[in-house]
């Protein structure tokens, strides 16, 4: 997946304050964040950027029409 150079520029903020204990979901005011895959969706969310998306498999009722 390529990334612009803001996008990457966002992360690494985004990251950086993350390991740093001052990244807070929501706005200041809410939790600090603990997870790191939740600092990681927060970080690809206001770089604009998308996480790989599954590829879409359809289920047996949609492939027979039961």
């Amino acid at each position: 997946m390529k990334h612009g150079h803001h996008g990457k520029k966002k992360v690494e903020k985004v990251m950086r304050e993350f390991h740093q204990g001052t990244l807070h979901s929501g706005s200041k005011k809410g939790p600090v964040v603990t997870n790191p895959a939740q600092a990681k969706a927060i970080a690809m969310s206001e770089a604009g950027m998308q996480k790989k998306k599954r590829p879409y498999r359809k289920s047996i009722k949609q492939i027979f029409g039961r």
